[in-house]
């Protein structure tokens, strides 16, 4: 069974939301516990569902739960700061290591949804890799010059708003890279 792409999208994205809520009403620690109590719930669910998860938010959700657990745990914020930082590096030397070997690994995980050519993929894949590059970059920069009240603005609004706004940039290579035919 296969749960709606829109119930999937809300799960995906209820952490963050609950996080950002946490953090305005009780603050830093209780947000982290609630983003991580809801990270593995949601995970769960969707496993209940499709029997799968995908390496993606697998490895964010193993992520949030180390950095979280230790921010808990340590009772510093540092660590779910650079959490962030981390699964962006992660991400970008994923696919940037798979350029490097002239492969675009996007096509693993967004092959269901797209029929690029070889070469469209590596564009992608390069595109993605770089922007989750700065993306580390940027958080790196935010969290260590500006109050946490700043950094969760923009970990939950500017993060989100630049994925979104980049991933509709990429509609034309898609476009221009889309197999035709059978």
């Amino acid at each position: 069974m296969t749960l709606n792409p829109h119930i999937k999208l809300f799960l995906d994205i209820i952490p963050i939301g609950v996080f950002f809520i946490g953090y305005k009403f009780f603050g830093i620690f209780t947000a982290t516990a609630a983003m991580l109590a809801l990270t593995l719930l949601t995970l769960s669910i969707i496993y209940v569902y499709e029997r799968k998860i995908a390496i993606g938010p697998l490895i964010t959700a193993a992520l949030v739960t180390v950095f979280g657990g230790l921010t808990l745990w340590l009772h510093d914020e540092t660590f779910i700061k650079i959490k962030v930082t981390l699964v962006n590096l992660l991400f970008a030397a994923v696919l940037l290591g798979g350029c490097l070997k002239k492969k675009g690994l996007l096509q693993h995980i967004l092959g269901p949804a797209f029929r690029l050519t070889p070469h469209g993929w590596y564009l992608l894949s390069l595109r993605w890799g770089c922007f989750f590059l700065c993306m580390a970059v940027l958080n790196e920069f935010v969290w260590r010059n500006f109050p946490t009240d700043i950094w969760v603005n923009f970990k939950v609004f500017g993060l989100f708003g630049t994925t979104i706004l980049f991933a509709l940039l990429q509609t034309r290579l898609i476009q221009k890279h889309t197999q035709t035919g059978e």
